[in-house]
């Protein structure tokens, strides 16, 4: 890792380096868009015969094989696997559907004025795509996290897309219900949700009204591409950690941003402290504890840094600035700078592993800065709050003439008619 100064004779070098960061969202989905363009392009345009190619050329999927994984593959999947294994994956179920049943929002109605009635009802989405990685490493937390939700929010239709899935993500599948799934991925699995891939039913897969979940760069800027034309969650890119820290562990520490890099040569992995003796301790013991770990050692090489700040109050606003999809701080305390960051890991005791698999909240979380305006994964994605509002004859005499008025200082003499003829009505 790069250990930078952010004063004194590097501190031109650092603002640099920071402002590289910040657009990194779009300059690494730039290394890839023009490849992931074609590919959209041309499952879009030629369905079934587009997909599989690229299932077959990226995939792994072999000539004439079936797309669809059948319930019985999940079933064997689940039976073949490890009883520890089981209960650690009913135990992440478990906490997810918690969590989310505590995030739903509810409906509501009150009186702004008398005769007078608005609220909200909530529905769900009628279909979504879970995308799950399956490249370098299975990951059934991922269909876990995406799945769960979406059920919680009362999804009728829900699409998993992996590609060459594992046995611990089929098992993942059979555990949560899973009845439509399917073995493609990376730019074309993308496309296919977004568009669908054949017309009404002929095609393999039938589109989906969003798709959610986590990917590499050419799955990220296939989100991207398709979002114009299809609902997405976020650009859920390579990994991202962050932590600020002024008296933390330093193994610990290290520990949690080699665990992070270890997800992709394109992870992010950073430590923002004013503390120079804990920046040095953090850098000795990443260094030893990335060996042998080659995809850990290639992030933290291209990407890894140390900045070291003249101040805590500087750490906190470069922490803000960098609006990390993973974010560890000292104390309970931290939270009230805390402006920007996907989700948030207090204290020694809080690995950012433990968020990824078990805990609850989504690990499906913003990078590339996305994390200025939203954050992780919710059953809030899977939901839609429709607005409702009635009116008696009585709250329509009441705050007719006000909408009136404001509808002829705006010109609109339909708007404004469109309520003296319901007035008209109510005397």
């Amino acid at each position: 890792m790069k250990l930078v100064k952010t004063f004194g004779r590097g501190k031109a070098a650092a603002e640099a380096l920071i402002r590289s960061l910040e657009q990194r969202g779009a300059r690494n989905v730039g290394k890839v868009e023009k490849t992931v363009t074609s590919i959209v392009t041309d499952v879009r345009r030629r369905g079934d015969r587009a997909l599989r190619k690229y299932a077959e050329k990226f995939d792994g999927l072999k000539q004439g094989a079936e797309l669809r994984v059948t319930r019985e593959e999940m079933r064997a999947a689940w039976q073949a696997t490890a009883p520890e294994l089981q209960q650690a994956m009913r135990a992440a179920q478990a906490n997810i559907r918690a969590f989310a049943e505590r995030q739903r929002p509810g409906e509501w109605s009150f009186e702004p004025a008398a005769g007078v009635e608005a609220g909200q009802i909530v529905r769900p989405l009628e279909s979504v795509g879970c995308y799950v990685p399956g490249g370098r490493y299975p990951l059934p937390s991922t269909l876990l996290m995406t799945v769960t939700p979406a059920q919680v929010a009362g999804v009728e239709r829900i699409v998993v897309c992996s590609p060459k899935p594992a046995r611990e993500t089929l098992a993942a599948a059979w555990l949560a219900g899973v009845t439509e799934f399917y073995r493609v991925g990376g730019a074309q699995a993308i496309a296919a949700l977004a568009y669908g891939t054949g017309s009404g039913e002929d095609g393999t897969i039938a589109r989906v009204n969003k798709i959610v979940g986590p990917g590499n760069l050419f799955v990220t800027a296939a989100k991207t591409i398709v979002s114009s034309d299809c609902s997405i969650d976020m650009p859920a890119g390579p990994t991202e950690i962050v932590v600020n820290s002024e008296a933390g562990d330093a193994a610990g520490i290290a520990a949690d941003l080699v665990a992070q890099a270890e997800h992709d040569p394109e992870a992010l992995a950073v430590l923002i402290t004013s503390n120079a003796t804990l920046a040095a301790a953090v850098k000795a013991e990443v260094k030893s504890q990335a060996k042998g770990n080659e995809i850990a050692t290639r992030s933290l090489a291209a990407q890894g840094c140390i900045y070291v700040t003249a101040s805590v109050t500087e750490a906190q606003a470069l922490t803000n600035r960098l609006a990390p999809e993973h974010l560890t701080v000292d104390s309970k305390a931290d939270l009230k700078w805390v402006k920007n960051a996907g989700s948030v890991f207090i204290g020694d005791y809080s690995p950012q592993a433990m968020g990824d698999y078990i805990t609850g909240p989504n690990h499906v979380l913003p990078t590339g800065r996305v994390g200025r305006v939203r954050g992780g994964l919710s059953v809030v994605d899977f939901l839609k709050v429709i607005t409702v509002q009635e009116y008696t004859r009585k709250g329509l005499r009441a705050l007719g003439p006000r909408a009136i008025a404001l509808a002829e200082a705006e010109g609109l003499k339909g708007h404004a008619r469109s309520v003296r003829v319901r007035m008209g009505k109510s005397s």
